[in-house]
């Protein structure tokens, strides 16, 4: 009975041993099959990050030369092939994709050709105009630079001075976006005549070339202007406060005026638009710097900081570079309160105050951050017959408490 007993033990023993050999060959087969389908999904996963490493940010000056194919080779094979198919937009990085490394190694390369010239812009006029007002634009904005040709950035006289104008541009960064971009700013540039074109790539970090483009384009071609302004397309001007303004100065003096900005300290947080870190610029405090909205300076500052641009290192910020230039020519800029590059700002105690009135823009020079509408608005606004700024009540006397109001407040807890 013992024998019996123990050979069915062993038995049922073979048996499972069996059962688990069979049941673990069989897992074998099927964990290759289940890890198949992960490996697949990952590019969708993975080149949200890699399919475009600079997406959130503008790529640096570097990028004008250098194509992003030469980017590749750091990164592993299985990412480039994910890279190459992946065609969603990529999520907010959470860390600094600008290459600082890549851009110190190609930052001193800073002379690029010029597409589209108009080297007769400043020759129309006997002495040369005495403004010139240049804004930085894309490819892509023909609305902007429309609304600017047609309100404020007109060409002509202006208070009996004679004005011109330039539209500042690179290339596009994406040229599949407007695939006949170069035949259309062509046509663009052969009608109004006031585009310059230069063969960077038109990026963030790219700016910093247009500034120093531009000064050198206006040393050599627009050396008799008397004074010039430069800025943004989404700003609005106020052509006749600024004529009125610099009618009082001398060009041949040194003039820089704008929203001028002090005691700024470098962005060290990397998910920043303006991240430096600190071994590219290892100080506290940048020097003062305008806006970049819209500035105005002489013709004599313009020569003198179109050679200070090409002795001071180029710097991934336009705004801060033109202060380094300044700083470095010993030439203080002045601040003037009609220049509101950060918009209209609504006083705390009047939260309800609706800013965009032309009563609030008529004395001002510069006001940031206006939409294409906006800016067609505000300019016929101001030049209606019909605006009226006068105050229909005139207060003669300073508010005062009157006597009895003061008794009754101080009465009316005790009841």
């Amino acid at each position: 009975m013992r024998v019996r007993l123990k050979g069915d033990a062993i038995c049922t023993l073979f048996l499972l041993v069996a059962l688990c050999s069979l049941l673990y060959s069989q897992l074998e087969h099927l964990v290759p099959v289940g890890n198949k389908e992960p490996t697949q999904k990952k590019p969708s996963v993975t080149p949200k990050i890699l399919s475009d490493p600079r997406a959130p940010w503008r790529p640096m000056p570097a990028e004008a030369t250098v194509p992003r194919p030469q980017v590749t080779p750091i990164i592993r094979r299985t990412e480039v092939a994910n890279n190459r198919v992946q065609t969603t937009s990529p999520p907010p990085l959470t860390d600094s994709a600008f290459n600082f490394k890549h851009y110190l190694l190609n930052k001193d390369n800073r002379n690029f050709n010029l597409l589209i010239n108009q080297p007769k812009k400043c020759r129309k006029t006997p002495g040369g105009p005495f403004l010139l007002i240049a804004i930085k634009s894309v490819v892509e904005d023909f609305d902007r630079r429309e609304i600017v040709r047609k309100t404020w950035g007109r060409e002509g006289l202006v208070n009996g001075e004679q004005i011109q104008r330039v539209f500042l541009l690179g290339t596009p960064k994406n040229r599949t976006v407007l695939a006949t971009w170069e035949t259309l700013i062509h046509q663009e540039s052969q009608t109004y005549r006031d585009i310059l074109l230069w063969d960077f790539m038109d990026t963030f970090f790219n700016l910093t070339l247009k500034e120093i483009h531009f000064l050198n384009w206006a040393a050599e071609f627009c050396h008799n202007v008397k004074f010039i302004f430069k800025g943004d397309a989404d700003v609005f001007v106020n052509v006749e406060n600024i004529v009125d303004f610099l009618e009082r100065h001398d060009p041949t003096e040194d003039l820089f005026v704008g929203d001028i900005i002090y005691n700024a300290r470098p962005i060290r947080v990397r998910k920043s638009k303006y991240y430096i870190p600190e071994t590219m610029y290892g100080l506290s405090i940048y020097p003062a710097y305008a806006g970049g909205g819209g500035f105005l300076l002489s013709s004599r500052t313009m020569r003198k900081l179109s050679r200070a641009c090409r002795e001071v290192e180029l710097f991934p910020i336009d705004d801060v570079f033109l202060g380094m230039c300044l700083q470095r020519i010993n030439l203080k800029p002045i601040l003037h309160e009609g220049f509101k590059t950060f918009g209209i700002v609504k006083p705390s105690a009047a939260p309800h105050l609706q800013t965009f009135d032309p009563c609030f823009y008529k004395d001002l020079m510069v006001v940031h951050s206006l939409k294409v509408a906006e800016i067609w608005l505000m300019w016929n606004l101001l030049h209606s017959p019909r605006l009226s700024c006068t105050q229909k009540k005139q207060v003669k006397k300073p508010f005062q408490w009157k006597k009895k109001a003061q008794i009754t407040t101080q009465a009316s807890p005790l009841r």
